[in-house]
């Protein structure tokens, strides 16, 4: 029973270290630092101006921590986006 105790709190230990790590960056565009969003603060801190994409590497992460609740809130909600440039001007640009 004791082995049992240890390997449930090595999971846990493991699941906070991925969690307060995550992937993706936050980014300075002209001098202004912009960070990264979910779906639960997308208002506060998405910019219309910017460019952002999906991080891949935290929906991944929200799929392999799905038991744990904690993770898949935290990924999906505050941390599924990243800044990469300002919106092109024109409609079709390449803008990296």
């Amino acid at each position: 029973m004791p082995r049992r105790s240890v390997a449930c709190a090595l999971i846990i230990i493991l699941s906070l270290s991925i969690v307060l790590s995550g992937c993706g960056n936050n980014k300075v565009i002209d001098g202004v630092k912009y960070g990264r969003f979910g779906l639960v603060n997308k208002d506060d801190k998405m910019n219309p101006d910017i460019q952002y994409e999906v991080i891949w590497g935290n929906v991944f992460l929200s799929f392999v921590l799905l038991e744990t609740v904690v993770g898949p809130f935290y990924f999906l909600g505050f941390d599924l986006f990243e800044p990469v440039g300002p919106k092109p001007k024109i409609k079709g640009q390449v803008t990296h």
